[in-house]
């Protein structure tokens, strides 16, 4: 069952001499629960694309469907609920609001949009991450790894459609490193999660069923 498609999308920043194509004419599909890593180099266009597809950013041509749904049909607010409920976010550097703790960063989404945390999947999913005993702490009291686990936990708490995660290991040690693409491998196969992760490293990215490689805003291959 097709979850995404990516229809001839293109961005452009800038005109004449100051004009970069970041994305040219990209398309491209993923069926639901599979696994695909992006990759590139620094400046081919990868992490643009992560964050057209999650309405993070509108493109100059193209369209995006999620689940059936042309996301750039809906106005600032409705992709702005739409990307809270459907969409996972996973970024590089965790993106944690350091006043409040584990739990409180993983139930955010659920909090803004007024919907009630089941104290039973929460705890569940606490101890799935290996959290349980870090639920009270703040973001500046947990390692590099725990943070990053608990960004995991806040994109996997709403049961999005989709879940993108940006360079995930990118600020890791090996050893933390490992643990996150685990958990993402996890999340893959016993929750049937759609995942799209963006990487630059090949030795990761071989963990997705799927490699599309990106070149100057065009995907070069897959495999």
């Amino acid at each position: 069952m097709e979850i995404l498609k990516v229809e001839n999308l293109t961005k452009v920043y800038g005109k004449g001499t100051t004009k970069v194509v970041a994305l040219d004419n990209v398309s491209f599909t993923v069926n639901k629960g599979e696994f695909v890593a992006i990759v590139g180099a620094s400046g081919s266009g990868k992490s643009t694309l992560l964050h057209l597809i999650g309405g993070v950013d509108r493109p100059t041509s193209g369209k995006v469907y999620i689940d059936g749904k042309d996301i750039y049909s809906f106005d600032d607010d409705k992709l702005a609920i739409f990307r809270r409920r459907q969409v996972g976010l996973i970024y590089q550097f965790y993106n944690l609001i350091p006043i409040l703790n584990v739990e409180e960063n993983i139930t955010l989404p659920l909090d803004l949009d007024n919907r009630k945390v089941e104290p039973e999947k929460l705890n569940n999913l606490l101890k799935e991450l290996g959290l349980l005993e870090r639920r009270k702490h703040l973001p500046n009291q947990l390692s590099g790894g725990q943070q990053q686990r608990t960004s995991i936990g806040r994109a996997l708490i709403t049961n999005p459609t989709i879940i993108l995660a940006d360079e995930p290991t990118g600020n890791l040690d090996s050893t933390a490193s490992d643990e996150i693409v685990d958990l993402l491998k996890k999340s893959n196969k016993d929750y049937n999660q759609t995942i799209i992760m963006i990487t630059h490293n090949m030795e990761i990215a071989k963990c997705a069923d799927r490699i599309i490689k990106i070149e100057d805003g065009k995907i070069v291959s897959e495999d």
